[in-house]
């Protein structure tokens, strides 16, 4: 400080221990008792990721969704029997964060629901609410996609 002056510094005193209990935060997970094991095979599924309710799905999102070859592997795997999946299963040519991004388009759109196991996320396929919604669109998508030949599309 300028003139030499200097205030007093204030020292905080410590805060006295409380003994009142807060309530938890409206956002914060539950408590949980017992010993389960968060991975075992017969550990409950977590609360399912945000997805769009049956009514709002919308027709040109789920188009955009399936128009990527990647997406298309996904739902196409989905489709051949597997009630659900977990990312890393799909052995997708793509990055960790470019996969994320993939599920997530597919998820927001209404094409799939996912839901947390442990460390990984569970994917299942829409079928019946896609089915409802617009029928046939899925099985003629995967139909159309089953007769091209594999492989990147010709220049």
């Amino acid at each position: 400080m300028t003139g030499g002056t200097e205030l007093p510094t204030r020292e905080r005193p410590a805060p006295a221990p409380t003994t009142e209990t807060t309530a938890p935060r409206a956002d914060a997970p539950a408590p949980t008792t017992g010993t389960a094991v968060a991975d075992g095979p017969t550990a409950a599924p977590s609360p399912a990721l945000p997805e769009p309710a049956l009514d709002e799905i919308r027709l040109e999102a789920v188009l955009h969704a399936l128009a990527d070859p990647v997406r298309l592997r996904i739902v196409g795997e989905l489709a051949a029997g597997h009630s659900e999946m977990s990312c890393i299963a799909f052995g997708l040519p793509v990055t960790k964060s470019t996969s994320t991004h993939h599920f997530r388009v597919l998820r927001e759109a209404g094409v799939i629901r996912q839901h947390r196991r442990g460390t990984s996320r569970m994917s299942a396929l829409r079928r019946e609410d896609l089915a409802a919604l617009f029928p046939g669109l899925l099985d003629s998508v995967l139909a159309a996609v089953g007769r091209q030949p594999a492989g990147p599309p010709p220049a």
